[in-house]
């Protein structure tokens, strides 16, 4: 995994944990689930960096 895929799948995972705690906070749903869904897509994507690692290696 090339260092800036993984400094911009960790910012993405903490941006989306930031959404999801300010909607918990204000309670806006939409805002939670986007923070969610904002996750989830970082940590697929660090899944299959980990794939190509492995593949690489």
């Amino acid at each position: 995994m090339g260092l800036d895929d993984k400094i911009k799948n960790t910012a993405e995972d903490l941006g989306g944990k930031s959404k999801e705690a300010a909607g918990k906070v204000t309670g806006n749903e939409n805002l939670e689930a986007e923070g969610k869904a904002d996750q989830a897509k970082a940590d697929l994507k660090q899944a299959g960096e980990k794939v190509k690692d492995a593949f690489n290696n």
